[in-house]
């Protein structure tokens, strides 16, 4: 399916500005591309003027969204009050593979249906044409086609992540059949669904922990205990001495290993019953249409020991695949770059690659100017070649921010924080695999200390009463959301919102963003400017046209604009088929050299 993607501006902001082409057109006429996407300065959010000035372009890209002019390039003028369709216009490629763009819903948190200030799974249903509405012939979406829901089965607490029923849907969210109902809405969008499996632990209310614990509690002084009179037993780890990492069994001289939580006992992975229980869990949520799974904390099955748990994984992703060879696993490994290429050695389609997450990873390095683009380019080519060394298969999980870090619009300050906030988020999804984005980062979210802070309702409203809106986790701060709702930015052009849109249509746009092996434009490169080819091998990903088959992508980090001489690079000649921009500057291209403004990404084709 292809969908237009429209980057529109006010041509009235453009006259004497020289249009054309990198393919051929004269030097002395520029291309210049533009989207939707500028910036506002945070200390002035939302004023009336700039909300009456957004509603009016909105409502005039509407009406000419269709509407292509011929122009005269020999003249390089155009009429005052006149739009044009440029660049972004081009049709959407999306491929039906596991390379895809993925959005992360906290169901607790993502939408109420029922009033009771918990979201729930019918209030998720209501929103997906916000997700992706099916529809490539519109732009409205914002075009993910997965979604990784958070635990979903029944727990005693809000996050529940403490599993007590491994194949049914917690009542706070709803009912099987209303999950069947999301699956197959999902599918009629082209949306995949993978869910959260929680294998290292489970509640302690799970009915396993209790027959284990009232077992014990009974045995007769002296006896010892056996798998045979309790198969339970087994399930856990239980010792007759305190270790680091274990808690008393009340009313026992026992001990059990919980190393997130009391209630959260681990799991004995090793066990075979334990196995057989999770192959029957894997099968469950497989007819019910899941296209695969999360698996949550895979360092921790077997503690401090890296080659047991891998292979504990390897059982897992083996017995998973035995049942649907198409189904898409990617590992929560919380740890170094080498350490989670270890975990590739699973067989495993993804690992998430922490290395580039949080306010201390590498994107947000990059995008408050503290890392070199040089070195950000060749730790994309680095991390190819470890973690092929591993799996030859496997597909990289970039992210961002999730569900336990502070959100990523509070990493920044000053009067670029918007921007920076906005690079960043282009940084995650410009890279190969299948990028992660956390449920209200394409709003500019805040939240940070505490987990439930880092997990606040989605702001569909700044007005709480509004329908659909969450309450939100019970001890969660009252927390300022600078960027405002998305009732505040849908009709802001330069909102970060609609930042998100565009660069995740480019994503669905370029088959190599996703697919491609990266290599470096060394002749291009600076210590600001990120310069980087990505090559799709046509052998290992059929059906790719050759005119898709590569891309070359420009990034200017820097706060001032750059301009990069293209003749005589590989470069030379090339198309400008898409950008990104935080502000009003467009970028502009010739046959010579290309203007990057500050914050830029150039998307260029041959």
């Amino acid at each position: 399916m292809k969908k237009k993607l429209v980057g529109l501006i006010l041509l009235s902001s453009l006259v004497g500005t020289s249009i054309a082409g990198c393919n051929g057109n004269p030097a002395n006429e520029a291309t210049t591309v533009a989207t939707s996407d500028t910036v506002e300065d945070p200390s002035d959010e939302q004023s009336t003027a700039d909300n009456a000035e957004s509603d009016i372009s909105s409502k005039a890209e509407d009406s000419v969204r269709d509407i292509k002019l011929t122009l005269d390039l020999s003249s390089g003028s155009l009429s005052e009050n006149q739009m044009i369709t440029l660049n972004n216009s081009q049709e959407l490629n999306i491929i039906d593979d596991k390379y895809r763009s993925t959005y992360e819903v906290f169901v607790y948190s993502f939408c109420d249906s029922d009033g009771d200030g918990v979201g729930d799974l019918q209030g998720l249903i209501s929103r997906l044409d916000y997700i992706n509405d099916g529809d490539d012939t519109t732009d409205s979406d914002l075009g993910f086609n997965e979604i990784w829901l958070m635990p979903i089965c029944p727990s005693t607490t809000y996050h529940k992540y403490d599993v007590t029923d491994y194949m049914d849907i917690d009542p706070e969210y709803g009912t099987l059949a209303d999950f069947e109902q999301l699956v197959e809405e999902c599918h009629d969008r082209g949306v995949n669904v993978i869910v959260d499996m929680v294998m290292n632990h489970t509640s302690s209310q799970h009915p396993w922990f209790t027959e284990a614990c009232d077992y014990l509690k009974n045995l007769p002084d002296g006896e010892e205990p056996s798998v045979e009179d309790c198969k339970y037993y087994g399930y856990y780890n239980f010792a007759k001495e305190a270790q680091t990492g274990y808690e008393q069994l009340s009313g026992t001289d026992w001990y059990y290993e919980a190393r997130f939580w009391s209630e959260m006992p681990d799991l004995n992975l090793e066990n075979e019953d334990v196995r057989n229980e999770f192959q029957d869990i894997a099968q469950f949520w497989l007819d019910e249409g899941v296209d695969g799974f999360r698996m949550d904390a895979v360092t921790s099955y077997t503690t401090n020991d890296v080659a047991t748990s891998t292979t504990e994984l390897g059982w897992f992703v083996d017995t998973v695949k035995s049942i649907d060879s198409d189904a898409y696993i990617v590992g929560e490994g919380w740890t170094d770059l080498n350490s989670i290429a270890d975990y590739y050695d699973s067989g495993i389609d993804s690992m998430f690659n922490f290395d580039y997450s949080g306010s201390e990873g590498k994107i947000a390095k990059m995008a408050r100017g503290k890392m070199s683009a040089i070195k950000f380019a060749q730790s994309l080519v680095d991390i190819q070649e470890l973690f092929g060394s591993h799996n030859s298969e496997y597909i990289d999980a970039p992210f961002y921010t999730n569900h336990d870090m502070a959100r990523s619009a509070g990493y920044y300050t000053g009067m670029e924080a918007q921007d920076r906030t906005k690079l960043a988020g282009a940084l995650n999804l410009l890279m190969s695999g299948n990028a992660f984005v956390y449920y209200g980062e394409e709003l500019g979210m805040k939240g940070s200390g505490d987990d439930e802070n880092k997990r606040a309702p989605m702001q569909w409203s700044s007005d709480s009463s509004v329908a659909g809106m969450c309450a939100g986790p019970e001890n969660m701060d009252d927390i300022k959301m600078s960027y405002g709702s998305l009732e505040d930015q849908a009709s802001d052009s330069y909102s970060i919102y609609n930042y998100y849109k565009e660069a995740v249509r480019l994503r669905n746009m370029f088959p190599a963003i996703a697919r491609g092996e990266v290599s470096l434009l060394d002749d291009l490169a600076t210590e600001e400017v990120i310069a980087i080819k990505k090559t799709i091998d046509t052998e290992k990903f059929e059906g790719i046209d050759e005119s898709d088959k590569e891309i070359y992508i420009l990034v200017n980090t820097a706060e001032e604009e750059r301009t990069l001489t293209l003749s005589g690079t590989e470069c030379d000649g090339c198309n400008l088929s898409g950008v990104l921009i935080t502000s009003e500057n467009e970028v502009i291209a010739d046959g010579a050299e290309i203007i990057l403004p500050a914050f830029s990404v150039a998307i260029l084709t041959k």
